[in-house]
């Protein structure tokens, strides 16, 4: 078949790819009660489906042409040097925390038995590298209703072990960066960045994930953006790129990029550990390393859905204002939330905490917003600390945990992703007056 043939072919099998969407997924209805309401949620259109399709069509399964569009779409959309993708969000967190464990960072790299300053109150990931790598988490109390690290607490728990700061913004709440970065330069900590539900909030002007020395996001369909499965590490660093990109690609020691040779020029003339003088540099292992690559077919949705994040943010940030006003009229039974000082927060979710001695509970009401069939969820974990894979392993409570308790038993959240409609938010102002009538 002739190239113009091919090409026509190709062209044909795109243009069906939109019809095919238009006929599948464009006609949506919401019917009250009928209809569930996600708290998350993938938002798509023609546009990932072509990419999905276009990607599959040269067949390049591992990163390619949309991984490099992907990339710099991140990396101008941050401002930032380095961005490197992964396999899910919590392999970006792994990547992120292996790349401070290694030799080559000397003195400076993080061994067992150091400790390392989180949170109790989030999601696992951002923990089990610590514990996976034999280091000490550190949990610091939250302040409710930022639902972030408590600053003055944070300081009070920094010890002589103490070598890194592993944080997540909250629900896409910024945490106190200043306070954290301040921390981390008079200690001499590094610092992971945690921003898997934040992609897009900005702090003091500045999109997070450029704060600290190595950051993550996560392209789960619950985020801001999604690959199905994805993630990425990002940062200024290029010692640090390379060292993450070495644990992602099998603990490799050559970083060229795939279907390229001999970038550094020195590909058969060097001496690595004991192997012999001139052994194939693409073959030399210099880390305990991983597979925890994207592959192109992901990346090819990831770069139409970076079109769409300003306007995601935009949805997410109109929706967490309808709660409020929602929400308002009842805040003698809930503790509303509030951006940290100095934030702009493109929410991930709403969440709201029960005042102490209300006639209801939290289970009570979500779930009777469930049986309506509005999803809902707590904060994660609740207390990690109470969790069954972290009991009886090695950390260390800064002070105590009592808001992380209170956040176990009475918090929970609602989505804010922008497949909501105003029909969705309609109804659930109804289901909850209802459900709060009995308590007037």
């Amino acid at each position: 078949m002739k190239t113009e043939e091919i090409k026509a072919l190709r062209q044909e099998i795109l243009d069906k790819t939109k019809a095919y969407y238009q006929a599948k997924f464009a006609q949506k209805q919401f019917v009250a009660g009928q209809s569930r309401v996600n708290y998350a949620g993938r938002v798509f259109d023609e546009r990932e489906m072509i990419h999905a399709v276009d990607a599959t069509l040269d067949f390049w399964l591992t990163e390619g042409r949309f991984s490099e569009e992907f990339t710099g779409k991140i990396a101008d959309f941050l401002d930032v040097e380095h961005v490197l993708l992964a396999n899910s969000g919590s392999s970006a967190n792994l990547l992120a925390f292996s790349a401070l464990t290694s030799e080559k960072l000397g003195s400076r790299r993080l061994k067992p038995g150091d400790e390392v300053i989180s949170v109790a109150a989030g999601f696992p990931a951002t923990v089990t590298p610590i514990v996976q790598y034999g280091l000490v988490p550190v949990f610091v109390d939250v302040h409710i209703p930022t639902y972030n690290i408590d600053v003055e607490m944070m300081r009070k728990a920094i010890s002589p072990k103490t070598r890194c700061i592993f944080l997540a913004h909250t629900l896409g709440n910024p945490f106190d960066v200043d306070a954290v970065m301040r921390l981390a330069e008079e200690h001499d900590l590094w610092v992971i960045e945690d921003n898997c539900d934040a992609f897009g909030s900005e702090y003091r002007g500045r999109k997070t994930g450029t704060f600290a020395h190595l950051s993550t996001i996560s392209f789960y369909p619950a985020h801001h953006i999604t690959t199905g499965e994805g993630g990425a590490v990002v940062t200024n660093d290029p010692q640090l790129a390379q060292l993450v990109r070495a644990f992602r690609d099998w603990g490799r020691d050559c970083y060229c990029a795939g279907g390229e040779n001999n970038t550094c020029g020195k590909r058969f003339s060097q001496v690595f550990g004991q192997l012999p003088l001139g052994y194939d540099h693409k073959y030399v292992y210099s880390e305990i390393g991983y597979n925890l690559k994207m592959t192109d077919w992901q990346a090819a949705i990831g770069a139409a859905q970076m079109d769409k994040l300003p306007e995601f943010c935009e949805k997410r940030k109109q929706h967490f204002k309808k709660y409020m006003e929602m929400f308002g009229k009842y805040q003698s039974y809930f503790i509303l939330p509030e951006a940290t000082a100095g934030a702009d927060p493109a929410w991930f979710s709403f969440i709201v905490t029960l005042r102490e001695n209300l006639p209801f509970t939290r289970d009570e009401i979500t779930r009777h917003l469930n049986e309506h069939k509005i999803e809902t969820r707590n904060l994660f974990a609740g207390n990690m600390t109470r969790q069954p894979a972290f009991i009886g392993k090695n950390f260390r409570v800064a002070d105590h945990l009592n808001h992380t308790d209170y956040v176990m038993n009475h918090t929970f959240f609602l989505g804010a992703y922008p497949g909501l409609t105003d029909e969705m938010f309609d109804y659930m102002e109804d289901v909850f007056a209802g459900f709060l009538a009995k308590f007037h």
